[in-house]
């Protein structure tokens, strides 16, 4: 025979403090496990993120690797193809290239014409001799300064703004929605373009430009999030016992939001880099003499015909960082669900 259980007065001792901080931390640490987990299992995202760090990488260390200046002019070494050192005994990317004439398409290799057969310069040079190679990762590396500046600056505005438009609902929700919607009408390209004509070019300008226009969309999947995270039971729980509204949004509901911002993040780090680009395309962006992705697509867009080895890499590298940025946001996505 089962004998009666009796209650006792130790079976209803609250939670110590730091039982119950350590539960909680276990919990966390169980989730961002799992979370962690299913983004590995994903092979196109784990792809991505090493396309991603590769990228990063190079733009730290690339424009050193070829032993020449990113900056060094020198017009006697203007204009010459590629060479790499494994590959042009080949007889590929040895220096040469077909240059159109008026009597004909000829195969000329300054390399041999200038008696320098042991200099190598990896992706070429410019019109101004200056190293292609060390210019295409130097400019990824101000490409990606600008993005991810411009995207954190955007995610610190458009998350508080969308938590604080979606958490307190009501009138407060409704201005501040009747304000993105009349600044968001008017189309980014044109904000950004207006701006750039105004400010002064240079680093800070095409962030700030960025900035002033790309908070918008962050806003607005903080607020989605946000008005669906705040009906659920523990948020409700934690108002009833009292909570403040700090605690409740940096406690409860960020952190539950988190996996839809950086998936945001990842999405905007690319379309940040295409819009500095577009800016340097079309002579708005970064002022002469400096690099970016959009500076070398810009002058290898205009020697395309007849050098297109400098336009190749620039827009090789600005494939594989979007590329890189869509696989790893989209494993994210899946990853948070």
């Amino acid at each position: 025979m089962v004998a009666k259980y009796v209650p006792k007065k130790e079976d209803f001792v609250f939670a110590s403090d730091q039982v119950k901080k350590s539960a909680v931390k276990e919990a966390v640490s169980g989730v961002k496990h799992e979370t962690f987990k299913r983004f590995m299992a994903q092979r196109s995202a784990v792809f991505g993120a090493v396309i991603l760090v590769l990228l990063i990488l190079l733009s730290l260390v690339g424009p050193y690797i070829s032993g020449h200046s990113y900056d060094e002019q020198n017009l006697s070494y203007a204009n010459m193809a590629p060479r790499v050192p494994l590959l042009s005994g080949l007889g590929i990317f040895d220096g040469s290239e077909d240059v159109p004439k008026t009597s004909g398409t000829i195969t000329e290799n300054k390399y041999e014409t200038l008696e320098i057969t042991d200099t190598y310069y990896l992706f070429g040079t410019d019109s101004l001799g200056r190293d292609m190679f060390a210019r295409c990762f130097m400019g990824l590396r101000i490409s990606l300064i600008i993005a991810f500046a411009a995207t954190m600056i955007n995610l610190i505005i458009g998350m508080n703004y969308g938590i604080i438009s979606g958490y307190f609902g009501g009138a407060t929700d409704l201005i501040m929605q009747r304000f993105i919607d009349i600044i968001s009408s008017i189309p980014t390209l044109v904000v950004v373009t207006l701006l750039m004509l105004v400010l002064q070019p240079g680093m800070g300008s095409i962030i700030v430009a960025l900035m002033v226009s790309g908070w918008f969309e962050m806003s607005l999947i903080a607020r989605a999030e946000v008005l669906k995270v705040k009906e659920l039971e523990y948020v409700q729980a934690a108002k009833t016992m009292g909570a403040g509204h700090m605690h409740i949004i940096f406690k409860d509901i960020v952190p539950n939001i988190v996996g839809k911002l950086v998936t945001q993040i990842m999405l905007s780090i690319p379309q940040a880099v295409f819009l500095e680009a577009f800016l340097s395309f079309v002579g708005l962006g970064m002022p002469a003499g400096t690099c970016s992705l959009g500076t070398l697509l810009s002058d290898g867009f205009k020697n395309a015909m007849l050098h297109p080895y400098k336009l190749l890499p620039a827009a090789i590298i600005m494939i594989l960082l979007m590329v890189g940025c869509h696989m790893v946001a989209e494993g994210v996505k899946k990853a948070t669900e």
